[in-house]
């Protein structure tokens, strides 16, 4: 099947341009005839073209999409064509790449695309699992229910994430806080309290002199520490980059002390959840897998999930890789193969997800009340240290006059 550009007049002799999806060109030809449209220029367009460039600053959030979803839903619901549906939204939208993006959307589906063909040729916005969810819903003319359902997936997933995101936040700032003035304290204040001792000529206590040794350091070497750590950034992103960075890096977010468990239970949410909707709509389990495997976010889930596709194409049950794996819980192996023998595992991961994403919450929530009190006791640690530090060598003068 091959994407032909086109510019045609219609029955008002007004210009439009747009695309065709047809095996031929002498199809694609028919197919605008059929529309009313006079062919005046038609040509195949060429496979790898991007038609949208979108990146870090022109991005779709999250919000967007599950809004889209929604709304469109509504529409198809109450009987409107779905090209007049795309135009609708793409007139209320603010977001100005999704307006872009829409129009091009509603032309491709006005030109005799499917809604799912137009979608997908945006992955940056529209990825698999949605176009997959589309697919399905157009196959069983339920296009309507499939796009709140998504639309409801969607939104506890972003829910999910800012509740993580926000509860962070708070001791995130504590932290960066407590750096920056640390990193001033050493730099700034400390050498003027520490020159006063130092001309006294007196024997200066061991907490006092690593206090000098340490401020001194950071005084002298802190464009040093602060391109170090920026080139450690750099040095991680570019490894994480690579395959076996990105294996080795996800594979230790899942074994970390503390945080470990809390990513651990925030990929088989998302494990569960996109497969339990995959399968609901219909989507064969194979390819529900594959799709999965792709947005999961984690790789060693992603090479498990690999691995479970093969076993469940040659016949095996889906339970055989997860029940070996040591980074999944005997829960998710038991709830799956009682949803396996059912009949209903759509219903079972759906439980699955709604589960951990609870215990995701209860885990940030005990996070941040863990962090919050170590920040104190560091805060107090340090103030303690830097008392000892400069004022017992000043008692010791003065009680010496």
């Amino acid at each position: 099947m091959s994407v032909f550009q086109y510019k045609a007049r219609n029955i008002n002799a007004e210009y439009i341009e747009g695309e065709v999806e047809a095996p031929s060109l002498h199809v694609a030809e028919e197919l605008l005839g059929d529309k009313g449209l006079t062919v005046v220029e038609l040509g195949e367009r060429r496979r790898g073209v991007t038609r949208l460039s979108i990146g870090i600053f022109n991005r779709v959030p999250k919000k967007e999409l599950v809004v889209f979803a929604r709304e469109l839903a509504v529409m198809i619901d109450a009987n409107i064509p779905l090209v007049r549906a795309l135009k609708i939204l793409q007139r209320q939208t603010e977001n100005v790449t999704l307006k872009i993006l829409l129009s091009k959307v509603s032309d491709d589906v006005d030109g005799g695309a499917r809604l799912s063909q137009a979608l997908g040729r945006y992955p940056q916005v529209f990825d698999d699992f949605f176009t997959q969810m589309v697919r399905a819903a157009e196959t069983t003319g339920r296009l309507d229910e499939t796009l709140t359902y998504l639309a409801d997936q969607r939104e506890k997933d972003y829910e999910l994430m800012r509740s993580i995101r926000g509860s962070l936040i708070y001791p995130c700032f504590i932290l960066g806080g407590l750096v920056v003035v640390g990193a001033i304290m050493m730099i700034f204040v400390v050498p003027n309290l520490t020159s006063i001792l130092q001309e006294t000529g007196a024997e200066l206590p061991f907490a006092t002199r690593m206090l000098i040794t340490s401020s001194d350091f950071f005084s002298a070497y802190w464009w040093l520490i602060l391109t170090g750590v920026i080139l450690l950034f750099i040095l991680y992103r570019a490894y994480y980059r690579t395959r076996n960075g990105k294996e080795v890096i996800d594979a230790a977010k899942i074994r970390i002390p503390i945080m470990g468990k809390l990513f651990q239970r925030l990929f088989i949410a998302r494990f569960s959840r996109s497969l339990s909707t995959l399968i609901a709509s219909g989507v064969p389990i194979s390819k529900s897998l594959e799709i999965v495997a792709d947005v999961i976010g984690n790789e060693s889930y992603r090479r498990l999930t690999i691995a479970t596709i093969k076993d469940v194409e040659d016949g095996k049950s889906i339970v055989s890789q997860f029940a070996t794996s040591k980074s999944v819980p005997p829960m998710l192996t038991q709830m799956l193969r009682v949803g396996e023998e059912s009949g209903k595992l759509d219903h079972v991961l759906q439980k699955v997800a709604d589960f951990y994403s609870k215990e995701v919450d209860a885990s940030v929530k005990n996070l941040v009340n863990f962090i919050e009190p170590m920040v104190i006791a560091i805060l107090g640690i340090a103030v303690g240290f830097l008392i000892l530090s400069i004022l017992l060598p000043l008692y010791s003068m003065t009680a010496n006059f």
